[in-house]
């Protein structure tokens, strides 16, 4: 008697990883499901058993990338605003391909796929947290938390962005280019 196939957490978390690849090497509208599971190792059966389709797939990913980016900023939500930046660097860097997919917007253009609003969201909330910690300490102005925190967010966006590009040359100190931007957005923000 053969034995049911169980996709397990496992397999599931492999199909995402995958997929985050397969998307940011190849594009969206290239991807196919028989290449998500040919290359994760399993069958299309496991895609269409755990997530439904195609543009389930693609939106579980983004939503993977955002829990794991908002658990990387919970976790340096303890350094304040400075750990934070630093720690947006450092995901980025360690996931390339989920980053770029989750703001690229080229899922969006092909697929009716955006990221959970309330995922997404959660993602964000240490920065905004911290911003009002910094103004209740008096290190940042008393503006408006959630537009403060969507300039400091540009700002770091931007040179990851760039940095994941490689728009400049090869030996280029995109820490040291990083580390001065985070002094001078902590400077713009003072009160």
């Amino acid at each position: 008697m053969a034995r049911p196939i169980v996709h397990d957490q496992h397999v599931q978390q492999r199909l995402l990883e995958v997929t985050a690849e397969l998307v940011d090497r190849e594009g969206p509208a290239r991807v196919t499901l028989r290449d998500v599971a040919a290359a994760a190792d399993t069958s299309t059966s496991a895609i269409y058993s755990l997530f439904g389709g195609k543009s389930q797939l693609l939106t579980a990913a983004v939503d993977d990338g955002f829990r794991s980016f908002g658990e990387s900023q919970q976790d340096a939500a303890k350094d304040g605003l400075l750990g934070l930046g630093r720690a947006y660097r450092v995901w980025a860097l360690e996931h390339p391909a989920l980053y770029r997919l989750m703001f690229s917007g080229a899922l969006a253009a092909y697929v009716d796929c955006s990221p959970t609003p309330e995922v997404a969201s959660a993602s964000m909330l240490p920065l905004v947290e911290a911003v009002v910690a910094a103004q209740r300490a008096g290190r940042i102005r008393s503006d408006d938390p959630p537009l403060i925190a969507m300039a400091i967010w540009g700002q770091v966006h931007g040179l990851v962005s760039l940095e994941l590009a490689r728009m400049n040359e090869p030996e280029t100190d995109w820490a040291g280019i990083y580390d001065a931007s985070l002094e001078a957005v902590a400077r713009a923000w003072a009160p």
